[in-house]
C-alpha cells in the first residue's frame, strides 16, 4: 500500500453512494421475501469481499454475520466451502453463483454454474443472489479505489 492520498469516491459523490446503499437495502429485502437466509446473505457478502480482498468489506460484514449468530466456523472455512460440511445444498448453489458473477473476467458465469444454482433455487433466489453480488462487488469497488482505512 502506497501513501497516496486518495479520493472518497462516496463522499466525493453522495448521491451515488446513497443510491447504492438504497439499492443494497432493497436487494437485503428481496433476498429475504426470496427466503435466503439472513445468515447466508452476510456469508455472500463475506465471500464477494474475500475474492475482491476488500479488507473493509470483510471486517464490516464478518461482524455484521457474527452479531446476527453466525457460526465463526463457517466463516473461518468459508474460502474452502466446497471442502467441508457446513453448508447446505442452498448455501452451496448461492455461493457457487456468487463466486461465478463475482469472478467475471474469469470466464463469464458459465452455463455449468448457472444451472447448478438454478438447480437448486427459486428464480427469485437467483435473482436476489446476483443482485447481491452485484451490489457487493460495486462496493468493494469503492472501498478498494477510496482505501477505507483498517486498522493500524
Amino acid at each position: 500500500m502506497t501513501d497516496t492520498q486518495r479520493v472518497d469516491i462516496g463522499k466525493q459523490h453522495p448521491a451515488a453512494y446513497k443510491a447504492l446503499i438504497a439499492l443494497s437495502s432493497e436487494v437485503a429485502e428481496a433476498a429475504v421475501a426470496a427466503g435466503l437466509d439472513p445468515l447466508l446473505v452476510e456469508l455472500l457478502r463475506i465471500r464477494t469481499s474475500q475474492i475482491n480482498g476488500c479488507a473493509f468489506c470483510l471486517r464490516m460484514h464478518t461482524r455484521d454475520a457474527l452479531k446476527k449468530g453466525e457460526n465463526p466456523d463457517r466463516i473461518a472455512v468459508l474460502p474452502g466451502w466446497e471442502e467441508t460440511g457446513y453448508f447446505s445444498e442452498t448455501d452451496r448453489a448461492a455461493l457457487r453463483l456468487t463466486e461465478a458473477i463475482t469472478c467475471v473476467p474469469d470466464g463469464h458465469v458459465s452455463d455449468e454454474d448457472y444451472d447448478a444454482a438454478a438447480a437448486v433455487l427459486t428464480a427469485d433466489q437467483v435473482s436476489a443472489i446476483a443482485w447481491l453480488a452485484t451490489v457487493m462487488n460495486a462496493f468493494n469497488r469503492v472501498a478498494i479505489t477510496s482505501r477505507y482505512p483498517v486498522g493500524g
